[in-house]
């Protein structure tokens, strides 16, 4: 006996498989960690107040 299948069920899975590929093409694209961010935020914070301390008055 054969397997019946709902359509609607496969189409909704195809639409998730493709958001989700593009999702993650996006992610690679643009995305950066939490983590990265805080590193990044924290060198530039660093930086500034490294060049604020050789400030001469």
């Amino acid at each position: 006996m054969a397997k019946i299948t709902n359509l609607t069920r496969v189409r909704k899975e195809r639409a998730r498989a493709e958001k989700r590929k593009t999702a993650d093409e996006n992610a690679v694209k643009f995305g950066r960690t939490k983590a990265r961010k805080g590193l990044e935020d924290a060198r530039a914070e660093k930086a500034r107040r490294d060049l604020d301390g050789h400030e001469r008055e």
